[in-house]
């Protein structure tokens, strides 16, 4: 195992310069005298279906900022892995060798020592300090996180089409893995695999359940044991779902370090559905990324509301409606209330993927000729109940409110964000997308 470079104890957050990567939710700078290190410094803005930042939710900066930097130390703390040990082994609807072949191997170094990650500490706002453990007195937007290798597969021309060479992640030994991994404790109305799992026959049903690890038929809305993981490309021009087989090729791990990663994506996904319980809030899903060096994983890339699917149950208006409480919300309320810029969007997507174009530039193009509509403003009233969403779920994992008060005000929030749509008469169709059997 190689040690990480010199960290920073001190960064004066007026001296950074422009940033070396502007994201559609954060932004990246370089720190002074530290180049095996980043500030991470999360934003207000929102992005939803990969076209780019084009709403913002006041205090999200903070709020996604504090997540990261709590839930980055909860994953380093060996108690946060006992509690996950004791939530494996107690869940009776887990297959016997399934829950024996997860609790060994990277839970067993977890319980020891923690997990290690990529995150070293947020910057106290004022004082500049680089506050490891809890938060500092006055939270900031920058995290600082180790920095690793980022290599892009080179694209191959193959006869008229294409193909993405990732030999050079086979001959490194210190990179981040160009894959996203997705652990589904269960599958939402608006889950991918869900609509790729519709449009299919029913022969490559059975496989895709099979290459899932699915021993049931897929439905919306209900929870899976044991939760499954699927796999995505990270680096080409756009994510596509990998097979296992491929992703392990992809990855450049050897066998046994691939499915040790595969472990720690599922123990994660359960470090974090144990916080969110607390808080009466049920974990569908997650993504996760993972990086190498030599040989250590490690957790790395942001952790918060963008990147977990957590709701509730709201009974209401003759419907047991699902409440979400991460960036669904955003999805829904463009795909209801601005249903043609959405299939907008979705033409965009498969003529780009079908000309091997980024799909934002033949977005931009199309809305410049009015192929696809232009990107609609999201009401102030609908924004303000995300940030008292987000808000609320930082002062959980922050440990400034206790578990009931929160879970009585988001509960709250949820009745309220019914009452937009029962104001704007599309309860039926808030419905359609997210209403439950009883």
């Amino acid at each position: 195992m190689s040690y990480p470079p010199s960290a920073p104890d001190r960064i004066d957050l007026a001296t950074l310069g422009d940033p070396t990567y502007l994201g559609s939710v954060q932004h990246i700078y370089s720190v002074p005298d530290h180049p095996g290190y980043m500030i991470c410094r999360t934003t207000e803005a929102g992005s939803v279906f990969d076209v780019g930042s084009i709403f913002n939710i006041e205090g999200n900066d903070i709020n996604r900022a504090v997540f990261r930097h709590a839930m980055y130390a909860r994953l380093a703390d060996p108690a946060t892995w006992v509690r996950v040990k004791n939530a494996i082994e107690s869940d009776t609807m887990l297959p016997d060798t399934w829950r024996a072949e997860l609790l060994k191997g990277p839970l067993e170094k977890f319980i020891e020592a923690g997990a290690v990650t990529h995150h070293l500490g947020m910057v106290d706002a004022q004082s500049g300090q680089v506050v490891t453990q809890g938060l500092p007195e006055h939270p900031s937007t920058s995290n600082v996180v180790r920095r690793f290798p980022v290599m892009h597969p080179a694209r191959r021309p193959l006869l008229g089409g294409f193909v993405f060479d990732y030999a050079q992640f086979h001959q490194s030994d210190c990179y981040v893995i160009p894959l996203e991994y997705i652990v589904r404790f269960g599958v939402t109305s608006g889950s991918s695999i869900l609509k790729k799992y519709e449009g299919m026959s029913g022969a490559a049903r059975a496989s895709y359940e099979q290459e899932l690890g699915l021993s049931a038929p897929m439905k919306p809305w209900e929870m899976l044991s044991p939760p499954i993981f699927d796999l995505t490309s990270k680096y080409e021009p756009e994510d596509r779902n990998v097979t296992k087989q491929e992703a392990l090729l992809m990855s450049g791990l050897s066998t046994e370090a691939f499915q040790d990663s595969v472990k720690m994506a599922l123990l994660g996904g359960w470090a974090v559905r144990e916080l969110l319980e607390q808080i009466g809030l049920a974990l569908w899903d997650l993504k996760w990324e993972f990086a190498v060096d030599r040989d250590t994983l490690l957790f790395v890339d942001t952790i918060d509301a963008d990147s977990f699917r957590a709701t509730s149950i709201l009974e209401t208006d003759g419907h047991r409606l699902i409440i979400h409480y991460n960036k669904q919300a955003m999805r829904d309320y463009y795909r209801i209330l601005h249903a043609d810029w959405y299939a907008g969007i979705n033409v965009a997507k498969a003529e780009a993927q079908k000309i091997g174009r980024p799909f934002k530039d033949v977005l931009k193009e199309g809305q410049a000729t009015g192929t696809y509509p232009a990107t609609p403003v999201v009401e102030p009233e609908f924004l303000a109940l995300q940030s008292r969403k987000t808000s609320l779920i930082r002062q959980h994992v922050e440990g400034s409110s206790d578990s009931a008060t929160i879970r009585t005000a988001l509960t709250q929030c949820g009745q309220d964000e019914v009452a937009f749509y029962r104001q704007r008469g599309q309860i039926e169709a808030l419905a359609k997308l997210n209403a439950v059997k009883a």
